[in-house]
């Protein structure tokens, strides 16, 4: 299965390649930053090696990180929904999340100290590679680059400050997204991959795609209608139930832990937590 990312050249440029073994290949223009989103909307598979790298000699960057959009839907799955005392509204809950939010794998994720309840979420992240507006469900997945994995973490008490959760949800460093960027074609059956979040080592969340209530098709088709999707574009699917907040006792992540999200093939986005200095 080939596995795309985004990192650092040894020499601090950005660029994008596709990872075999311990070497990256890079598929970037030599020289200059290039971008994996410039090259969704095409076979990535045909793009020429224009370098190799050990994998040791790179740094990780989110899959990518520089998303026109993050769009991110909240309450889509019935055991979230349950947990949160909430009813199903009639259609998806979308809300936003800065890039400059977000950390690569292996990445520190940073304790704000204002808040002692951050928490996990683990996600699947799907990842646009044909734009569009108003965009049919029956022709949405083509639209579908590939697939990675989300934190989309949260520092709840100032998620409730009021009815909308952008100030939880932005904060310096709390959310992660990677490794890699599986591409869609290459994976089967997305519905029967499990979303597995474990933290040191206990599992906390573990539900399949399939039981989203909308679906990545829906949700492509509605986000598309009141916006448009472009290449890079990257929707953060909602989170299964199971989160540390509704918890009891309360389970928040804290300095010194180890957040790990597994999505079947897709991978492992592993990071460990410090507390902001």
């Amino acid at each position: 299965m080939n596995k795309y990312i985004s990192f650092e050249r040894p020499d601090g440029t950005a660029s994008f390649g596709r990872l075999e073994g311990d070497k990256v290949l890079d598929l970037g223009a030599p020289g200059g930053p290039a971008w994996l989103k410039d090259s969704l909307d095409g076979d990535l598979s045909e793009l020429a090696i224009t370098g190799e790298f050990d994998r040791a000699a790179v740094t990780l960057l989110p899959v990518i990180p520089n998303p026109g959009k993050i769009l991110c839907v909240g309450l889509n799955y019935a055991t979230h929904v349950a947990e949160t005392g909430r009813e199903q509204k009639d259609h998806p809950a979308i809300f936003t999340r800065w890039a400059d939010t977000l950390i690569a794998a292996g990445e520190a994720l940073v304790r704000p100290p204002e808040s002692e309840r951050f928490d996990y979420e683990g996600e699947l992240a799907v990842i646009v590679g044909k734009g569009g507006r108003r965009i049919a469900r029956e022709d949405a997945m083509g639209h579908v680059a590939g697939y990675s994995i989300f934190n989309d973490a949260s520092v709840r008490d100032w998620q409730r400050h009021n009815i909308q959760f952008t100030p939880g949800k932005n904060w310096p460093a709390t959310g992660a997204f990677g490794p890699a960027m599986i591409p869609a074609v290459e994976i089967e059956d997305i519905g029967a991959q499990r979303v597995q979040t474990r933290l040191n080592g206990e599992l906390v969340q573990d539900q399949p795609v399939s039981d989203m209530i909308w679906d990545i098709a829906s949700v492509i088709e509605y986000c598309s209608t009141f916006t448009t999707l472009q290449p890079g574009d990257v929707i953060a699917s909602g989170t299964p139930g199971g989160v540390g907040d509704k918890r009891k006792p309360p389970l928040y992540m804290k300095a010194g832990d180890t957040v790990e999200i597994s999505i079947g093939v897709i991978g492992t986005l592993a990071n460990q937590v410090v507390d902001e200095v």
